[in-house]
């Protein structure tokens, strides 16, 4: 209790002396503020693009694609094949009887950015009749939905909101065909990144027959097992069958690792920048205050006081740097829109996303580089020989 009390006292009077050190003070603050800031904006990126990713795919749907395939992109199935896919057990049916599901095709457009009029990539898909049923989360907010056979598009908001040339109305030259834009969609997820025609019209623009994939609803969630059996127990068949969700999951994975490995590196090498400017911050705190600390030892104040004293400072200011850091980033990032290659084919338009998660995270590093920034100079205020200091100038 008596430890507990000479803490307490040498923290409190050691924190009201503070307003005295606010110059050197403020160093560790503002440190730790830029690598808050860094890390929490840049793991942003990773989790809009995950969460993005992760948005467009359900448990009870299923994505089948030519056996070994990484990405629709890669992947390539003949008319036949998607005629028995179509037959499979566990594939929902509309009031018809007939199966509910998309054949698509994929092919990338050149495309341009508002803001700089840079060139990228990003995919226009052929999808079947059914699939607005299969995809009743896509929605028209402008214009009208396109017609079968036309060379009639549709663009996902994202798209539309990053891209020129992509408004109602407007014409889009690709080989084989001009499309007209009918409409803007949303859908909530990765799908917002792309253009939307009907499949036979986009492939015969192309000349080509067959799909690259082929996108059903599921009767339930648990009919994927039974769907997936059938499809690969098919000796006809060579093909992969995928849950919707973890299909888009396992193709954004590899780039938000990536995402997250330069945002952990950049932020390290801020952090130990940070970390020797705390501690020479706080070697200069504890030199200014050598004969107040020998004094309070020779009335009997024990070592671990003065070492708690000095960490709690240095927490505290870091804690300080971490909170502003995180408000930074959420302040100016948060909500943000922004485009990137990714293994989905062409570019993802998302939004950063600055998480309740992500302000831990970036807390937790500015109280470890307090930590580590104030635990030497808190040795050597406990360390301190007493006579020495209470000769100090």
């Amino acid at each position: 209790m008596k430890m507990i009390r000479q803490i307490g006292s040498v923290t409190a009077m050691n924190l009201r002396s503070m307003p005295q050190r606010l110059g050197t003070s403020l160093v560790i603050v503002i440190g730790i503020a830029g690598v808050v800031a860094v890390l929490v904006s840049v793991l942003a990126m990773s989790t809009g693009m995950l969460r993005t990713m992760s948005n467009a795919g359900r448990d009870d749907r299923a994505i089948v694609l030519r056996n070994g395939s990484a990405a629709e992109a890669s992947s390539a199935l003949t008319l036949d094949a998607a005629r028995l896919i179509a037959d499979a057990t566990g594939i929902k049916r509309d009031a018809d009887g007939k199966p509910i599901l998309s054949s698509e095709s994929m092919r990338v457009l050149t495309a341009y950015k508002k803001e700089d009029g840079a060139e990228v990539n990003i995919t226009i898909r052929g999808v079947g009749p059914k699939a607005a049923a299969l995809r009743p989360e896509l929605k028209i907010v402008e214009g009208r939905m396109f017609e079968p056979a036309l060379a009639e598009i549709i663009v996902g908001k994202a798209a539309n909101k990053q891209f020129r040339g992509f408004n109602v109305g407007d014409k889009i030259k690709t080989r084989g065909a001009n499309w007209t834009v009918v409409g803007i969609y949303t859908t909530g997820d990765a799908h917002e990144s792309e253009l939307m025609t009907d499949v036979e019209a986009l492939n015969a623009a192309d000349r080509r027959g067959g799909y690259q994939s082929v996108t059903v609803q599921l009767e339930s969630a648990r009919a994927f097992a039974a769907f997936k059996d059938a499809l690969t127990s098919n000796p006809a068949l060579s093909v992969d069958v995928w849950r919707e969700r973890e299909y888009y999951e396992q193709q954004s994975k590899m780039m938000g690792r990536m995402i997250t490995i330069v945002a952990y590196v950049v932020g390290g090498i801020m952090a130990i920048g940070a970390v020797f400017s705390a501690l020479n911050t706080m070697y200069s705190a504890v030199s200014a205050r050598v004969r107040e600390i020998a004094t309070l030892r020779a009335l009997g104040f024990g070592a671990t006081a003065m070492v708690m004293s000095v960490l709690v400072e240095a927490v505290l200011l870091a804690l300080i740097g971490g909170a502003i850091g995180a408000a930074l980033a959420w302040l100016f990032f948060n909500g943000n829109t922004v485009s990137t290659t990714t293994g989905v084919a062409g570019h993802l338009v998302f939004d950063l996303v600055v998480s309740p998660a992500l302000i831990i995270v970036g807390i937790v590093w500015a109280c470890s580089i307090g930590l580590v920034g104030g635990l030497f100079p808190a040795i050597r205020a406990a360390r301190l020989p007493v006579a020495t200091a209470l000769r100090a100038v």
